[in-house]
């Protein structure tokens, strides 16, 4: 006797592939319809991020505080675990921003995927009831990440600007564009999650173990120096792991923020050379832009495939 996620696995097989959103005879041109009708319900996406920012801390006597308790207290965990007692830090200059910067855009990737993968199923009700288009549901989580980022990255700017260390120069650019990477891979995952999810639901768990592997997989709490030396006879290696966007946006976001990474140190008696960022490094970031965006496109047209029996099978 078939269980009940191979019997979603078996509906999902036999649903015939074609885009209940637009007419259009591409699926590129069905995807501007898509957004075009997501902009028309703009204001629609509005409510629903601050419906999803106000349910997230209903009732709760912090409140919005509780945005910066996390990463606070994962930043207070690896600083003194990692950092101090694991000895990380020793050769990582002002090793509190660098945690913190990946950490502050790390959160922003994680929490997309993670509320983006379940908001279809979390939104079941509203989908029975009325039509509207149903990406604007892992939008709406995407927005409500994005408010959370910007208030981790006011903290941030702020320790910056106490310490001392605000980074005046062209490399503040790579932090919009680290930005923008993170954000167009997180909407893509989440938006095919979502629909994913419908039908299977061990998606969401799957999601919380390969996120897991993700983290320590990303240069968060150990710098791309290290990453360089452990793997200094097999070159390759380097470019395998830059194949990961959001390893390249972490690395972005850190050269724009962390200005201890591009400049001369004395630690300990020890001068702490700048970091040696990966080469090319703007134009793999133009590259991750690229491939994103198509990839984008390729979601929310199996999204829109996909999303004729949400309402039947949720």
């Amino acid at each position: 006797m078939a269980t009940v996620a191979e019997a979603r696995a078996a509906r999902l097989a036999e649903l015939p592939f074609e885009s209940t959103v637009s007419a259009s005879p591409t699926n590129v041109g069905g995807f501007f319809v898509a957004v075009k009708e997501i902009f028309s319900h703009r204001e629609l996406l509005d409510l629903l991020i601050r419906r999803e920012l106000k349910g997230r801390y209903k009732d709760s006597a912090l409140g919005f505080l509780w945005t910066l308790i996390k990463p606070l207290v994962q930043l207070l965990i690896y600083y003194v675990f990692i950092g101090t007692v694991l000895g990380a830090s020793r050769g990582v200059p002002d090793f509190a921003i660098f945690v913190f910067s990946g950490l502050t855009l790390w959160g922003l990737y994680s929490e997309i995927i993670a509320s983006g993968t379940s908001s279809i199923v979390n939104n079941g009700g509203l989908i029975k009831k009325v039509y509207l288009p149903r990406e604007i549901f892992p939008l709406a989580a995407t927005g409500s990440a994005i408010f959370n980022f910007l208030v981790q990255m006011v903290v941030l700017i702020l320790a910056v600007i106490v310490l001392g260390q605000v980074p005046i120069s062209l490399n503040l650019l790579y932090i919009p564009a680290a930005f923008v990477i993170v954000l167009i891979w997180g909407m893509a995952f989440a938006i095919l999650l979502s629909a994913l999810n419908v039908y299977l639901r061990d998606i969401q768990y799957l999601v919380e173990v390969v996120m897991l592997l993700l983290f320590w997989a990303s240069p968060i709490v150990y710098s791309w120096t290290l990453v360089v030396t452990s793997v200094k006879s097999h070159t390759w290696l380097l470019e395998v792991y830059l194949l990961n966007p959001i390893s390249l946006g972490i690395l972005a976001f850190q050269r724009g923020i962390w200005k201890a990474g591009s400049e001369t140190r004395v630690i300990d008696d020890r001068t702490i050379p700048p970091v040696d960022w990966p080469s090319y490094m703007d134009f793999r970031l133009i590259a991750a832009a690229v491939i994103g965006l198509i990839v984008l496109v390729i979601a929310q047209r199996i999204f829109a495939r996909l999303q004729g029996n949400f309402a039947q099978e949720i």
